[in-house]
């Protein structure tokens, strides 16, 4: 790295393929990638064990990269030197178990470092998808705990359709489950607490009592309608994450890109289709392939993205509580 060159320039992750007894053989034309062996249910984007694939970090895990830049990462105010989201590609051959995550009060009082919000953005969804979101209307945890123990649980989830394009938000404490039919995009807390409830049949544990301490009534989860701004569509603002689809036409600047943020901030920059490339005066081009991500430091110097051919972008932004508007 010359002397000139910034540390925190925009880089490249390669990423992670996670077995799962629920996923697919073949991942094409998603990803070129064939399971040797037990089947792939999700594609880690941002995993703490993901390596950066670009620039001076190239071939460090990415938990390594915000221990030793943590706030040139994330911006000022960070909590913690660590990566605030993980973000997941869900292919579903098979029912996933209903599930539910904690929230960061439980998930702190248990000895992890927060819980786990999540949602997900349909890149694609055949006719008839669903996914669970919630309960019912008058589900109580007595009828929870029963439809565990009798396999009936099912009448009690909230059943939503999914089609492409639209969010739908999970927060922690939601009963939820993903069905074949979609591919999600799948945006978290950098947590992998998941309390299985009902698993139809197969020889996992479940975490029924864990499942029923952290399940929530009346949650926020659902579909969210997006917001059409001005250069962008609002897909979500949370209070962990914001995340928009940007129309690129041509190139658009780093600057652009920020739009209305006044405090620099870490982005993903997630190609759902097509490709780019992003372009600075102090570093390399790095090139963003279709269903690949680059993590754009809260400190990255100028850059320009350009698009090389039907990109579809999606930007991903961490938020505090505080920030979600």
């Amino acid at each position: 790295m010359s002397e000139t060159q910034s540390p925190m320039i925009p880089f490249r992750i390669e990423p992670r393929f996670v077995t799962r007894v629920w996923g697919w053989r073949d991942l094409r034309p998603w990803f070129d990638r064939v399971a040797e062996g037990d089947p792939i249910g999700e594609v880690w984007l941002t995993g703490d064990d993901c390596e950066a694939a670009s620039g001076p970090f190239a071939g460090r895990r990415l938990a390594e990269v915000f221990r030793a830049a943590g706030e040139l990462m994330t911006g000022p105010g960070a909590p913690d030197n660590a990566s605030p989201l993980l973000i997941k590609i869900l292919f579903a051959r098979e029912k996933l178990s209903v599930q539910v995550h904690p929230d960061d009060e439980m998930a702190r009082r248990l000895g992890h470092a927060r819980g786990k919000t999540e949602c997900w953005y349909a890149l694609q969804a055949d006719p008839g998808a669903l996914v669970a979101v919630g309960l019912k209307p008058g589900t109580t945890v007595e009828k929870v705990a029963e439809g565990i123990a009798q396999g009936t649980l099912e009448s009690s989830l909230n059943m939503v359709s999914v089609e492409e394009g639209e969010t739908i938000y999970v927060n922690a404490g939601a009963v939820h489950a993903v069905w074949p039919g979609s591919v999600l995009l799948e945006t978290q807390q950098n947590c992998d607490l998941t309390y299985r409830m009902y698993d139809y049949g197969r020889p996992r544990e479940l975490h029924v009592e864990k499942a029923l301490e952290a399940l929530r009534f009346g949650t926020r989860a659902g579909r969210v309608e997006p917001r059409q701004l001005a250069d962008r569509s609002l897909l979500l603002d949370a209070e962990y994450f914001r995340i928009e689809r940007i129309p690129v036409a041509g190139s658009r600047t780093s600057a652009s890109l920020r739009g209305e943020e006044t405090v620099p901030r870490l982005a993903y920059l997630f190609a759902a289709s097509g490709s780019g490339q992003i372009s600075g005066a102090v570093f390399e081009p790095v090139e963003l392939p279709a269903r690949g991500i680059v993590a754009v430091p809260a400190a990255s110097p100028d850059f320009v993205l350009e698009d090389r051919g039907g990109l579809d972008l999606i930007r991903i932004t961490p938020n505090r509580p505080d920030q979600a508007r």
